[in-house]
């Protein structure tokens, strides 16, 4: 019927604050075949997917858990119950396909799309979590946070690179990695993988001459095709191939022939023997499941040889334990130097030092991250200069006032020491950090307010409190022996007509300033410290591996290859 290509507008109200105001609602037919056949007259921009399901199980005389919706070749889900069908992108005589699945099927397909929505939410998380690292880390503004994210070597040292966008990029991909092996640690492989793809895309945005250096893209395309395995997806072997191409490749170049270069940096270690087995067994997989036996036997036989090398004898392992080292710490130290039981104990003795060092550096670094924030950014949002503040306090310059020099001036000792000696500039600077100190007291005076009066106190006791304190302590112990004597805390919120308080402009404007620094770094706190947290600057962490999941995939497939008699 050529009615049937129309729609038509009815009107509605929606209360506001203003009244009644019309709103256009479109009426429209779905048309609905399979468990039922119909016309269902509905409205577009009221009724949601939820609805239309329960009225289709209805109709259909089913449970709506048991009704499957299809419209456009695509299974409708429930995953934004809140979204009207138009913005769904249905129209008049949109056709739906109707099928009616076990309730338990019913109820996994929605739960496997509520599991996916979460996935990629998370993901976007992780992501989203280590721009935001990256950007406030990479290019040494202030630290919002008590701790600072910075790239080092495997000894330990500050890795100083070309550009800024390099260091933001491999900062970030490095990030991503290590959050991809804590997946991969969870068992949690499909997971990993979508971090790990994350990852490479961060990688390849370095200068290539800066990756071929560093065994971290290689060790990345090791993990990928690690996870492929895990997950037994046979249809990604012809990329697997190349990934183990390029992973070989790189290991070459960064490790040097036979892992000569490695070897000489790690002080004699085979540290990397574990990450050896893990390469030419996946190579022997790949190889085995192309046809090429004779190619996939020669990558097991290699890797099942260094496996055998990282089998810890119990007595060497026993004999550790008994000098009071944890059994994860002494297998490691065994791994790292081919059972070698004083290299083992100079292993787990260096491996401690570095601990202690590390731990109070962290200690010394947190101070200093706080001494930096307590005198603010300079101009350019970067960090008071500490070794060139304290060279200006050794030649008796005061702590505070030879700050606020480096910090006007960007950290150039030389204009912050002409700036210091000038009398009359001395003076102006003087003034001018008292000013900024006050305004912080102000600051953190009306923070301390606002925080009294949202646990219930009268505004003005809480003014008068604050005033007679030293700390906001001290001004909630004289609030609770006046709201004692009242029995209750006053709640309201108005001022005392001739108590004297800060001007509502003059508030406000503090108070703008506050939210507007918020603002500034406000952040997904819970994801980002996951993700500083898993960068414990252990060197050896990537080239850890416990091989036992290795060792019996070598004797399953070298198993297969021993039934094929043209490869024996």
């Amino acid at each position: 019927m050529e009615g049937d290509k129309t729609t038509k507008t009815t009107t509605s109200y929606s209360a506001t604050k203003d009244g009644a105001v019309p709103v256009a609602l479109t009426e429209a037919k779905v048309r609905i075949a399979g468990a039922w056949s119909g016309v269902i007259e509905i409205e577009l921009e009221a009724w949601t997917l939820p609805m239309l399901r329960q009225e289709v199980a209805r109709r259909a005389g089913s449970s709506p858990d048991c009704i499957n919706l299809i419209c456009g070749g695509k299974v409708l889900r429930d995953d934004d119950q809140a979204k009207p069908l138009a913005q769904l992108g249905f129209k008049n005589n949109a056709k739906v396909l109707a099928t009616v699945v076990q309730r338990d099927r019913g109820k996994a397909i929605n739960d496997q799309a509520a599991a996916e929505a979460e996935h990629a939410k998370k993901l976007a998380r992780i992501k989203d979590a280590a721009k935001a690292l990256t950007e406030r880390h990479a290019d040494g503004s202030l630290p919002v946070e008590d701790y600072n994210i910075e790239l080092e070597d495997q000894s330990g040292q500050k890795m100083m690179l070309g550009s800024e966008s390099d260091k933001k990029a491999l900062m970030m991909g490095l990030m991503l990695h290590t959050n991809a092996r804590s997946f991969i640690r969870k068992q949690k492989f499909k997971e990993a993988l979508d971090v790990l793809y994350m990852g490479e895309e961060a990688f390849t945005l370095c200068d290539p001459k800066l990756t071929e250096m560093i065994d971290n893209m290689p060790m990345l395309q090791l993990d990928i095709v690690w996870c492929y395995f895990m997950l037994r997806d046979v249809s990604c072997l012809a990329v697997a191939g190349m990934r183990l191409q390029k992973a070989r490749k790189g290991f070459e170049r960064s490790h040097g022939k036979d892992s000569s270069r490695f070897r000489l940096l790690q002080a004699g270690y085979q540290a990397e023997l574990a990450i050896y087995v893990r390469l030419e067994l996946l190579e022997g997989v790949v190889a085995y499941h192309c046809g090429n036996f004779k190619e996939a036997r020669k990558s097991l036989s290699s890797a099942q040889a260094k496996y055998t090398q990282l089998q810890i004898p119990d007595e060497a392992l026993s004999l550790l334990l008994g000098m009071g080292y944890k059994e994860n710490a002494a297998k490691r130290a065994l791994r790292m130097t081919g059972q070698d039981i004083q290299s083992a104990v100079d292993f787990l003795v260096e491996e401690r030092a570095r601990k202690i060092r590390r731990k109070e550096e962290n200690i010394q670094r947190q101070a200093e991250i706080l001494e930096q924030q307590e005198y603010g950014a300079t101009p350019k949002n970067k960090p008071i200069d500490l070794q060139q503040l304290n060279e200006l306090v050794s030649i008796g310059f005061e702590r505070d006032l030879a700050a606020e020099a480096l910090r006007v001036n960007e950290n150039d000792a030389q204009m912050a020491l002409d700036l210091l000696t000038d009398p009359e500039k001395n003076c102006a600077l003087q003034s001018q950090l008292e000013k900024r100190n006050k305004s912080r007291a102000l600051k953190q005076t009306e923070a301390d307010i606002e925080e009294l009066v949202s646990m219930g106190y009268d505004r003005s006791s809480v003014v008068d409190a604050i005033q007679r304190s030293n700390t906001i302590d001290e001004a909630l112990d004289l609030l609770d022996g006046v709201s004692s004597g009242n029995n209750r805390p006053a709640v309201s919120n108005q001022p005392m007509d001739n108590q004297e308080t800060p001007s509502a402009s003059c508030e406000q404007n503090q108070m703008d300033g506050v939210e507007e620094e918020r603002l500034k770094y406000e952040r997904d706190e819970a994801m980002e410290d996951e993700l500083a947290r898993e960068l414990t600057g252990d060197p050896m962490a990537d080239y850890d591996i416990e091989v036992t999941k290795e060792g019996e995939a070598i004797a399953e497939y070298m198993s297969l290859l021993d039934s094929i008699p043209s490869t024996a």
